[in-house]
């Protein structure tokens, strides 16, 4: 006696084909769904290296981020924000006469392959973390979100975590009674600047 398959059995093999074929279908279309603006940066654009951020005292109400950026792709570091601190800039720093002076800039580039410093010290760079909420202690981690833009004009973000470490093997050399006078042995321009902006 020959048994005959059940038709429900056949369609329910049949639905069930499809649907894996499906699911399979529409993973590999999400694999190739690009980042969109202002997304998370899944793989890191920017290699981050030798990351740390100045301890602070007691009562201190900003400091100083240093590290070393090197980008996969012509990028430009627009920004960055903590939740340590009410305020974040990038800042440039140079003398001004025989006193070291702070300025905030809006943006700095991170030419593809190129190594970055981000330093204490005369004509560089840094982060300046203001309003600090907390004291940074040696031995904390701060966790850092750098605003980053590429060369099509699309922003992403890039989460690290930094280090806090003592910046007395590695503090510049005051130039002044008055920039010795300064808990970083350095001057600011200006502490407030107002929001950080995009360059154009």
């Amino acid at each position: 006696m020959k048994r005959t398959r059940h038709p429900f059995a056949l369609l329910s093999a049949c639905l069930l084909a499809l649907a894996c074929g499906g699911l399979t279908s529409v993973a590999h279309a999400a694999d190739k769904v690009p980042a969109k603006v202002g997304s998370k940066v899944e793989a890191s654009l920017v290699k981050v290296e030798g990351a740390w951020i100045r301890a602070t005292v007691k009562g201190q109400s900003g400091t100083g981020g240093f590290m070393n950026l090197t980008a996969s792709q012509p990028l430009t570091l627009v920004g960055f924000n903590s939740s340590v601190a009410t305020e974040s800039e990038l800042h440039e720093m140079a003398m001004d006469g025989n006193v070291m002076r702070m300025h905030a800039v809006p943006s700095l580039p991170l030419p593809a392959g190129q190594t970055v410093e981000l330093r204490p010290g005369m004509d560089g760079h840094h982060l300046m973390l203001m309003g600090l909420k907390q004291q940074l202690k040696e031995g904390d981690e701060v966790a850092l979100t750098l605003k980053l833009r590429t060369a099509d004009g699309k922003t992403l973000t890039q989460d690290i975590k930094v280090p806090v470490k003592s910046g007395s093997m590695t503090m510049a050399p005051a130039t002044s009674a008055a920039s010795a006078a300064q808990p970083d042995g350095m001057k600011h321009n200006h502490m407030h600047q107002g929001p950080m902006h995009e360059a154009h």
